[in-house]
């Protein structure tokens, strides 16, 4: 997935620092991700999602809010207003690239602030939230206990999630001045609200406020056990995986044509994170994971990689005996193909070489009124498979080194 570092100039005047993932196809759509509460936009949520939304032709430009990760200027002249101006600044952006978004996506203060900014942005036809607070003046239960030193003195330095920040009586007057019903019930873009119930920040009845307040088309998806956060690899990918899939249905997210005389298209594979071993796959238009069990430090959040070549096998067995049987008119109901890999001794296999090979042991089911001659030849037809003698025969790997600078 390329990126880009860009920068672009914020409501106060300061420079906003900012990332633009970019599809490593074509460019299909954009969105634009707000992060949480004193977050940024590197959390590993907005990676992940970012991530998985470029594997499918989405841009996404995720930035720190003023004063925050990055960024210039100062949080403590910032306000929930201010933030939805940023939000404006960064459409603007995008336009000038033309690259006008058509999805907001919002974490926690941050779906908030695109439920608020999605009328003011044009063209958006798509809004996802993430355990958004239906009340934007819900965020001051995180210093509660400031509260009266901020009305009295006008400012007061509070500890938000290890770090100090100083909040003053602007922010909290203008975040509790703020009502979201009358933008939700407004919202001209379909609308995903996503929200863990067991959320310990920002409870799960937000959710239902922000849910009964919209009008058609909308969507409610629980985030299981996943914590404010989304801290969990396996909760981030699944966030990622739905709000990529809800996001089809409102976006044109139809390919070019490829050109008549196009081979078949490449098989590109980028990693999730440089933690772990998760694996975007991308195969033209189709998207899966690969990954390795946790025994080995994976997330076990796909199939390892022989166990995506193992589904080569299977898949490209069950085809060509699938044609076959189609093509001699055979009542052939159903096929499946067990594939099991694993490295035996060369001369265990009838070979004179010393070292190890592969193996592969497929169990071929065939259901159907089939004759025991009928079912001989198929087993037979099952050894044509392309890939079962593209694995038998010698291959020959080409490995260029791309510039990723």
């Amino acid at each position: 997935m390329p990126t880009e570092r860009i920068t672009f100039t914020g409501h106060s005047g300061s420079t906003l620092a900012a990332r633009l993932d970019l599809p490593d196809g074509p460019h299909l759509a954009t969105a634009l991700f707000a992060h949480c509460f004193t977050c940024s936009k590197d959390i590993p949520a907005a990676r992940r999602i970012a991530a998985r939304l470029a594997s499918m032709g989405i841009a996404v430009l995720r930035f720190d809010f003023t004063g925050l990760g990055h960024s210039e200027g100062e949080f403590a002249n910032t306000s929930f207003s201010s933030n939805v101006e940023d939000l404006g600044r960064a459409a603007d952006y995008l336009r000038g690239r033309d690259m006008a978004p058509e999805m907001l996506i919002g974490h926690s203060l941050g779906g908030a602030a695109v439920l608020r900014a999605a009328g003011q942005i044009g063209g958006v036809k798509a809004v996802a939230t993430i355990g958004a607070p239906f009340d934007p003046g819900h965020v001051t239960h995180n210093f509660a206990d400031a509260l009266d030193d901020i009305e009295r003195s006008g400012e007061a330095e509070v500890d938000l999630g290890g770090r100090r920040f100083t909040i003053r009586r602007e922010f909290v007057k203008d975040i509790e001045a703020q009502k979201l019903g009358p933008a939700i019930r407004d919202l001209r873009a379909a609308l995903l609200v996503m929200h863990a119930p067991r959320d310990a920040i920002v409870g799960i009845d937000n959710a239902t406020n922000i849910f009964t307040a919209a009008r058609h088309p909308k969507s409610f998806v629980t985030l299981g056990d996943a914590d404010h956060l989304i801290s969990g690899a396996e909760d981030a990918e699944y966030a990622a995986e739905v709000i990529a899939a809800w996001s089809s249905r409102y976006l044109d997210l139809s390919p070019p044509a490829p050109p008549e005389d196009a081979p078949e298209g490449v098989v590109r594979v980028s990693e999730v994170s440089a933690d772990g071993f998760l694996q975007d796959v991308q195969a033209g238009p189709h998207h899966m994971r690969a990954d390795e069990p946790k025994s080995v430090g994976g997330s076990d959040l796909g199939p390892s990689p022989y166990g995506v070549l193992s589904a080569g096998l299977g898949a490209c067995t069950s085809m060509t005996i699938r044609m076959y049987a189609r093509r001699k008119g055979w009542p052939l109901d159903h096929v499946s193909v067990d594939v099991c890999h694993d490295k035996i001794h060369a001369e265990d296999a009838g070979t004179e070489a010393a070292a190890k090979i592969d193996r592969f042991q497929r169990r071929i089911t065939l259901e159907g009124d089939l004759s025991e001659d009928q079912r001989a030849r198929l087993l037979q037809i099952a050894d044509r498979c392309p890939v079962h003698r593209t694995l038998e025969a010698t291959s020959h790997i080409e490995t260029v080194l791309e510039d990723g600078s």
